[in-house]
C-alpha cells in the first residue's frame, strides 16, 4: 500500500487548524455578543444565581405583577367608613329587612355578609358565603333574613342559599343542592323577593318578567312591551312589580293572591307618565306611597302612587329636577326610606337631592375607581351605601337630617298642644346635633 506524501500530510493539517481557528473565532464573537446583550457573562444565570435560585426569583416576580391592583382612595366629611374585604369588584349589595346586615357580591366567587352595627368602628366584620365554580352578580336578603339568593353570571340561573346560625353567633351558608331551571334568554338586569315571602322576581334585558314560587317554579310572565328593560324591582308592600326601560314611563302591576295565599294572576295597575325620553331608573319609599324616577331626558321625578288605580286614579307628579348627567349616560337612583333624599349617581359620582325643594344638597365625586353598580340607603335612612370597585363606601345622610329639621320646624309653628311640642322639639333637637357633630349645618 503507497503511503501518502509529506507535502500532503502537511496540507491537510493547516486546513484542519485553520477551520478550527475559524469555529472557535465564531464562539468567542457569540460569547462576547451575549454577554453585551444580557450583561452578564455566559453561562451565568440571571442575577449570578445558580439555577434553582434564579427560577425562584421569576416566580417571585410573577407573584408580585398578579398582586391585587391599589385599592382607590376617597375622603369626605360625611364618609362614615369603607369595608374593603373583597379581591373582586363588587356588583350589588342588599340590607335585610331587619337592619342587621348587609350582603354584597363580588367577581371574588363570594358574598360577604357585614353586620351594621360595626358600620361606625374602626374594624368591620363580615361573613364569608363561596360560589362553587360560578360568582353572583346579584343578591338579596330573604324576609326572615335566613337565607338569600344570588343570580350566576355564567350559570345565568337563581341559586338559594341558606343560613344556619352556629353557637359561636356566625353563620353557616349552605346552597340548595339544585339551582333554579334556566328560564331567560337575555342578560338579567335584577332580582328580589317580596316582603311577603310569597313570591320572587326575575327581570331580564329583553321584556320579560318572570314571577317564580320560592320552589323554583314560573308562576307568570310579564311582556313589558318597552322594547327591552332597563330595571325592574318589587315594591317594599310586596303587591306590586314595576319596570322601565326604552320608553319614557314606568309600568307597574299588581301580583295577586288568593286569601289562602294561592296565586291568582299578574294585573296592569298604573303608570308613571311624564318624562319625554327613556326611563334609566326607579325606586320604591319604604311604605310604597312614593316612587321616584330619572330619565335621559335629563329630569327627576317624584311621584304620589298612594292612589285608588282600580278607580282608573292616576300617580300625582310632586316634584321634578334636573339632573343632566342622565342625559348624556345611564343612572342610578336610590330614595330614601322617608322619600325626603333623592340620591343619583353616574358614573363614578352620587349626587343628593332634596325631595322637598328639588335642589341639590350634597356632591360626592370621584367616589370609586370604577363606575358605580350599585346605590342604597339602609332602613333607617341613616346612611347611604355604594359600591362599584372591591369597596362598599358609606355616606352619612346630612340631606336627611336637614330634611327633619324643616318638617319639626314647620310642625312646631302648627303645633296645638304641649305634648306634641315637646315631642317635636326633642326630634328637632336631635337632628340639629347630628348635624353639629357632622359639621354639616347649613349657615
Amino acid at each position: 500500500m503507497e503511503l501518502p506524501q509529506m507535502p500532503e500530510l502537511m496540507g491537510l493539517s493547516l486546513l484542519l487548524g485553520l477551520l478550527a481557528l475559524m469555529a472557535t473565532a465564531a464562539v468567542a464573537r457569540g460569547w462576547l455578543r451575549a454577554e453585551e446583550e444580557t450583561g452578564r457573562p455566559v453561562g451565568q444565570k440571571a442575577n449570578g444565581l445558580p439555577p434553582d435560585k434564579s427560577l425562584k426569583s421569576k416566580k417571585q416576580k410573577q407573584r408580585i405583577r398578579k398582586e391585587k391592583p391599589q385599592q382607590h382612595n376617597f375622603t369626605h366629611r360625611l364618609l362614615a367608613a369603607a369595608l374593603k374585604s373583597h379581591n373582586g369588584n363588587i356588583s350589588c349589595m342588599d340590607f335585610s329587612s331587619n337592619g342587621k346586615y348587609l350582603a354584597t357580591c363580588a367577581d371574588d366567587r363570594t358574598i360577604r355578609i357585614w353586620s351594621t352595627k360595626d358600620f361606625l368602628q374602626r374594624e368591620h366584620r363580615s361573613m364569608r358565603a363561596n360560589v362553587e365554580l360560578d360568582h353572583a352578580i346579584l343578591v338579596r336578603f330573604s324576609p326572615d333574613c335566613r337565607a338569600f339568593i344570588v343570580w350566576l353570571a355564567n350559570g345565568d340561573t337563581l341559586r338559594v342559599f341558606k343560613m344556619t346560625k352556629r353557637e359561636d353567633g356566625g353563620y353557616t351558608f349552605t346552597a340548595t343542592p339544585e339551582d333554579f331551571p334556566k328560564k331567560h334568554k337575555a342578560s338579567i338586569v335584577n332580582i328580589g323577593i317580596a316582603d311577603t315571602g310569597k313570591f320572587i322576581m326575575t327581570a331580564s334585558s329583553d321584556t320579560t318578567i318572570l314571577i317564580w314560587n320560592l320552589k323554583g317554579q314560573v308562576l307568570s310572565t310579564i311582556n313589558t312591551n318597552q322594547m327591552n328593560n332597563t330595571y325592574a324591582a318589587i315594591s317594599p308592600c310586596s303587591r306590586f312589580v314595576a319596570s322601565c326601560g326604552f320608553t319614557p314611563d314606568v309600568k307597574v302591576w299588581e301580583v295577586c293572591f288568593g286569601k289562602k295565599g294561592d296565586f291568582q294572576e299578574v294585573v296592569r295597575a298604573f303608570e308613571l307618565k311624564g318624562h319625554s325620553a327613556a326611563v334609566h331608573f326607579f325606586a320604591f319609599s319604604n311604605d310604597s306611597r312614593r316612587m321616584a324616577s330619572v330619565s335621559k331626558d335629563g329630569t327627576w321625578k317624584l311621584w304620589d302612587t298612594d292612589v285608588e288605580y282600580k278607580k282608573q286614579q292616576d300617580p300625582y307628579l310632586l316634584r321634578t329636577g334636573r339632573f343632566q348627567e342622565a342625559s348624556t349616560m345611564p343612572c342610578r337612583l336610590a330614595l330614601s326610606p322617608d322619600s325626603q333624599v333623592l340620591a343619583l349617581a353616574c358614573g363614578t359620582s352620587i349626587h343628593l337631592y332634596s325631595t322637598r325643594r328639588g335642589e341639590e344638597e350634597e356632591r360626592f365625586e370621584q367616589v370609586h375607581g370604577e363606575c358605580i353598580t350599585d346605590l342604597s340607603f339602609d332602613i333607617t335612612g341613616r346612611f347611604l351605601a355604594s359600591c362599584g370597585d372591591r369597596a362598599v363606601r358609606l355616606f352619612h345622610n346630612a340631606p336627611g337630617h336637614r330634611a327633619v329639621v324643616e318638617e319639626m320646624q314647620g310642625l312646631l309653628k302648627r303645633a296645638s298642644n304641649e305634648s306634641t311640642r315637646q315631642r317635636l322639639q326633642q326630634q328637632l333637637t336631635q337632628a340639629q346635633e347630628a348635624l353639629k357633630s357632622l359639621g354639616a349645618l347649613k349657615k
